[in-house]
């Protein structure tokens, strides 16, 4: 596939992900959240399986921590961009609350743009040399790296039939486990980008969740006294 393929795909799944959206936005929530909710089942049973083969039977998979490593880090990629679109990462918004209301929009925006710019130059460093920069590397250029060499993880292996049927290395290859690097820092900048749109037109205050202490407070004071 290569690197270029893979920015192919990257702008298929954005451009795919944009257009369904907009006809079903519910159907999209649920698969991310089922996507989610897979991956954390998977580390949480393989965890568990892991540990009763290990103290019950003196036994135990050997790719397992690699496995349910690889699986945390699919979660945390993917979940990042679903965070954003749901205004659920924290943050710190006492100073820009204090802003008259144009700063405050003006400082909004400007916290969404740097989480743009911020997925983008992780994606590629590359671009930033057309402003003078020297820099290089980034996401894409690492998996590159890694789909070229071809290397397999350290623990992980194909089945024994599927090395025979398909003719395959023995160990999995790291730019598969690794794929979810670019993508998910391309629905994060993809997210990002549309929690930028929706502060400029109104539709939403900032990037971070606002006040969700105070939120919840307000929504539960009465329940002690029922």
């Amino acid at each position: 596939m290569g690197v270029y393929g893979l920015y192919a795909v990257m702008l298929l799944i954005v451009a795919a992900l944009f257009i369904i959206e907009r006809s079903h936005p519910d159907a999209v929530t649920r698969f991310e959240e089922n996507v989610l909710a897979t991956l954390m089942a998977m580390i949480t049973i393989v965890s568990f399986v892991q540990v009763i083969a290990r103290y019950g039977f003196n036994t135990g998979w050997g790719g397992a921590l690699e496995f349910t490593r690889v699986l945390f880090a699919w979660m945390i990629l993917f979940g990042m961009s679903y965070g954003i679109k749901m205004g659920s990462h924290l943050g710190v918004d006492v100073f820009i609350r204090m802003l008259p209301q144009k700063l405050f929009r003006a400082a909004a925006l400007f916290g969404a743009l740097c989480a743009v710019l911020y997925a983008v130059t992780l994606i590629s460093a590359a671009w930033l040399n057309l402003f003078g920069a020297e820099t290089k590397g980034g996401a894409m250029h690492y998996w590159g790296k890694m789909f070229q060499i071809g290397i397999g993880l350290d623990d992980l292996r194909y089945p024994e039939w599927m090395q025979e049927t398909f003719g395959l290395q023995e160990r999995v290859q790291r730019w598969i486990a690794y794929l979810i690097l670019p993508i998910g820092l391309a629905l994060f900048a993809f997210r990002s980008l549309q929690a930028m749109v929706m502060i400029w037109t109104g539709d939403r205050t900032m990037i971070i969740a606002s006040h969700e202490a105070e939120e919840l407070v307000a929504e539960n004071k009465d329940i002690l006294k029922d």
